[in-house]
């Protein structure tokens, strides 16, 4: 492409003409900005919120007490037995993690089929973990169902999490796979962040929450620093 010249007669036009490449190009600098603003946030963020999806499965040990660390407190809540199902209303558990942070995990009812020992169904689900970045990590969930023996954790409705800084995740389903660490939900989910929103039908967290993927019509809308909000989507 060859260069711009301008006659002397055009100077004022030249330079209104420069002026607007260099506010296309400041608007882009901002926009790149925002992006990966949002981005590390997210990785902050989402891993968090992974602290407590996988806490849930610690409800799991109502059943077998000898999973329990030491120093958690436990209220099994009511049992009631009905032909070859146990359930337990309203069970508790609160304790500290491995890095001592407090986490609190309640349900309305967790039961279990004798028939089938390894399948715990739990419902009205809600877990409570501190972080470090954070603050206060809570999850909420209407049904959940844990497989003991695939270590697959299924989330179905009014998935919620939430931190003290603004993060809030709304699924409408997703697994946890506790072996390896993922996360996966086919189902439109939104990411709502103090500076901004993320919109997809897909989202795969791996790694432990190292790497988080959002897929199948992204979108987001940026709100930083008191700017006009801009919007992008992808397929």
């Amino acid at each position: 492409m060859n260069r711009p010249t301008f006659a002397a007669a055009d100077h004022a036009h030249a330079h209104a003409l420069g002026a607007g490449w260099a506010d296309d190009r400041a608007r882009k600098f901002r926009k790149a900005a925002r992006h990966s603003r949002l981005i590390r946030v997210l990785r902050v963020a989402i891993p968090a919120a992974i602290v407590a999806a996988c806490g849930l499965v610690v409800v799991v040990t109502f059943f077998n007490p000898f999973r329990l660390p030491p120093d958690a407190a436990i209220d099994p809540g009511k049992l009631v037995v009905s032909g070859s199902k146990i359930t337990m209303e309203a069970p508790r558990l609160a304790g500290f993690t491995n890095d001592r942070k407090p986490y609190e995990l309640t349900a309305q009812s967790a039961a279990q089929d004798l028939t089938k020992p390894t399948i715990l169904e739990l419902t009205e689900l809600r877990a409570k973990v501190e972080s470090n970045d954070q603050g206060a990590v809570t999850l909420q969930a209407a049904t959940g169902t844990y497989d003991t023996k695939a270590d697959l954790l299924r989330l179905v409705d009014k998935i919620v999490v939430r931190t003290g800084k603004g993060f809030e995740a709304r699924l409408t389903e997703a697994v946890v796979d506790v072996k390896k660490g993922t996360i996966v939900s086919e189902a439109p989910v939104t990411v709502t962040l103090p500076d901004g929103t993320v919109a997809a039908n897909r989202l795969d967290i791996s790694d432990g929450g190292g790497v988080v993927l959002f897929s199948r019509g992204v979108r987001t809308n940026l709100t930083f620093g008191g700017d006009r909000s801009r919007s992008a989507s992808a397929q």
